[in-house]
Order: C-alpha cells, then sequence, then structure tokens
C-alpha cells in the first residue's frame, strides 16, 4: 500500500489554497509542497473521540495514533468528496448526514504543509479499519487526551502525531 500510496496524484495549492500544479504525493512531501488534506473526528454519543493508531506500514508517523480518520485531497477532487471517501476507505462506513465543518487548518512544517479540512460525525459504530493503514481503533474522553498531550509537552511520550495535536488543541479552544 505505501507504494502505491506515494504515487497517487495531488493537487500543489499555493498560500491561498489554489491549485497551482499537479504532484506524486512522494515528490509533494519530498520538496515540503502545499497541498489539501482532510481530518475527521468521529464522535460518540458520550462525547468520546475514536482515535486510529496508524499502521507501522506507513510512510509517516507509523505505530502514533492520530485522527479519526485522515487523507489526502486527490487531484481534481474537493474537500467535501474526500471526507466520506475517507470514512468508508479508512473505518468502513458511510455517513448518512453530511460532516460538519469544523474549520481549516493553515500550512506549517508539523502539518506538512498542508491545508486541512476539519470535519465532526457522530458515529458510534461498527467500524471496519482498513487493515493496511490502521493497527488499532480506540474511544477517548476529551479529558484522556487533554492528558496525553500534557504528558508529551512534558516529555513522558510522543505517540500522538504532531497534526492530530494541532488539531485537538485548536478544537478545544473553539469548543470551550
Amino acid at each position: 500500500m505505501v507504494q502505491t500510496t506515494l504515487h497517487e496524484l495531488l493537487d500543489i495549492v499555493d498560500v491561498n489554497d489554489r491549485v497551482t500544479g499537479v504532484a506524486s504525493r512522494g515528490e509533494i512531501h519530498a520538496r515540503g509542497l502545499m497541498h489539501r488534506s482532510v481530518h475527521v473526528l468521529v464522535f460518540n454519543n458520550e462525547s468520546s473521540v475514536l482515535l486510529q493508531k496508524r499502521s507501522m506500514q506507513k510512510d509517516q508517523c507509523a505505530g502514533m495514533w492520530d485522527s479519526s480518520c485522515a487523507g489526502h485531497v486527490e487531484s481534481g477532487q474537493s474537500y467535501e468528496e474526500t471526507a466520506p471517501r475517507e470514512l468508508q476507505e479508512e473505518l468502513g462506513f458511510s455517513p448518512v448526514e453530511p460532516l460538519k465543518v469544523l474549520f481549516k487548518m493553515q500550512p506549517c512544517a508539523d502539518n506538512g504543509y498542508e491545508f486541512a479540512m476539519v470535519y465532526a460525525i457522530e458515529y458510534e459504530g461498527p467500524f471496519t479499519a482498513a487493515e493496511d493503514e490502521i493497527d488499532e481503533l480506540r474511544w477517548f474522553t476529551r479529558v484522556q487526551i487533554d492528558e496525553w498531550i500534557k504528558n508529551m509537552e512534558a516529555g513522558n511520550s510522543q505517540d500522538l502525531t504532531s497534526g492530530f495535536i494541532e488539531i485537538w488543541c485548536r478544537f478545544r479552544e473553539e469548543s470551550v
């Protein structure tokens, strides 16, 4: 799977998120070019969030915990088309209701130079994790994640992706 995803075509974008070209995922990451992604936070009816432990086969952040679902916006696609596709591919379900737009992250080194549209959905399951992408799925409370991030800041662990930390901190800021 890693080999094929390195060759998927993504749009290169400028600082205003306008398409300026197309390149392979591998080239975009190697050159640090701005591109697009989506992240979906899946919540249950108790407000816990589902996190995925990234497969050890992944070329980046292998074995780290990340958003419920995330993926690149393929060339010619929109954020709105990509998020439901990624839910189906990674978690095995198609949303019945439209996803709730939370916010858009700006590209930076910590998130791999991605404009990331962040969505939320409430869904209890069942889930069918994509074996080549996800090693584990687990529900966490908001307090558990907040504590996890504090422990990482204190240097006690390094197992959440920097992109997820950035998304979670903004989510918590805006949902207070």
